[in-house]
């Protein structure tokens, strides 16, 4: 299995031109500046993901609006001089995000050919603007299908991206993930047209009853709901999570996890499916969220992160932990100061 080269630490830039508490000029020019990216640098990242949802650069008719692209131009302009790549990921596309309350239709986008086709000239937009970059910026396609239904669309979807870009930029490195929330297990799914700069992506937040522990967003989460890491036994987390409606289908429930240690076996045993695909196609991995949030404990956080990381470090899968401010996640927070030392002081 190849890797991701120059992507294999990384950290999310998640809320600036993404999920923003206010989509305003004054939140896009101060909540990142150049000296995050040069406190990243210090922190040895490699690389930075840079989430991004489209009303930044485009119109809901499809035109574009040239003040948005300043600031990807921007981060990659302080990441290049701070020797930091960029993943520029797409994180929301008219008609679609991974945040299936907010919209009417969660599933429109692959069922409309209009939408579609907004997405494409986006991403030839984008290609042309950043493929010379191709040394240093990576192009990850949609954060997040959700629905498990909905593979062979996106694969469909995916190809054609792919196609396209391809046109513009023949070195840029494209990161396509599959289907439900970016499931490890959906990795042998993706069906694209692979070449030496594709890559494949999936998200980790297992077990969920521990990362998300306390979360307002999780349907029917307790508010003084408390989990530890790595806990007595997977039994203690499968009671745990049988109590929350959105964790009873999480990866804990199946058979090869019984009697399981809960340590970096658990990520190894869980990561199989897309190590075992990637080896086969020599596809790079690359994990392009994890982490945990603000309220669990932040020495089972801690434990957590020490265990994801010999796994990723095993077998030299890329890697890019949510967050770096706010968004529940956000590491430079009071609560991760421990947490951050023994991450970033290596």
């Amino acid at each position: 299995m190849r890797k991701f080269e120059g992507f294999l630490n990384g950290i999310n830039l998640g809320g600036w031109i993404s999920q923003c508490l206010a989509y305003t000029k004054e939140h896009y020019d101060s909540f990142i500046t150049e000296e995050d990216i040069k406190r990243i640098a210090d922190w040895k990242c490699d690389h930075v993901r840079l989430p991004l949802d489209y009303e930044i650069v485009m119109n809901n008719d499809g035109t574009f609006k040239p003040e948005g692209f300043v600031y990807i131009d921007n981060c990659i302009s302080w990441c290049k001089k701070n020797n930091l790549n960029v993943v520029l990921d797409l994180h929301k596309t008219l008609g679609y995000m991974f945040d299936t309350d907010a919209v009417a239709d969660p599933d429109l986008f692959f069922k409309d050919e209009k939408l579609q086709d907004i997405y494409i000239n986006l991403w030839k937009e984008l290609a042309g603007r950043y493929g010379k970059y191709s040394d240093c910026v990576a192009l990850e396609l949609l954060n997040e299908i959700v629905n498990p239904e909905l593979e062979d669309e996106w694969n469909s979807i995916a190809t054609r991206a792919i196609t396209e870009i391809r046109k513009i930029t023949k070195d840029s490195w494209i990161i396509v993930g599959g289907v439900d929330y970016n499931s490890v297990s959906a990795v042998p799914g993706i069906k694209v047209p692979l070449d030496e700069k594709i890559v494949f992506t999936f998200h980790c937040y297992e077990p969920l009853v521990f990362t998300h522990q306390k979360a307002y967003w999780v349907k029917e989460m307790p508010s003084d709901f408390e989990v530890s890491y790595p806990g007595p036994s997977i039994e203690y987390l499968r009671e745990k999570s049988s109590v929350i409606p959105q964790a009873r289908h999480g990866a804990i429930f199946s058979e090869c996890y019984d009697n399981l240690a809960m340590d970096e076996h658990f990520f190894e045993t869980l990561f199989k499916p897309a190590l075992d695909t990637a080896k086969k196609l020599n596809v790079p991995l690359y994990c392009g969220e994890y982490g945990v949030i603000d309220l669990a404990p932040a020495e089972d956080t801690a434990n957590w992160l020490k265990d994801i990381h010999k796994v990723f470090d095993m077998y030299q899968i890329g890697h890019s932990l949510w967050n770096y401010k706010e968004k529940d996640f956000g590491i430079v927070g009071k609560h991760y100061d421990e947490v951050r030392k023994a991450v970033y002081t290596k």
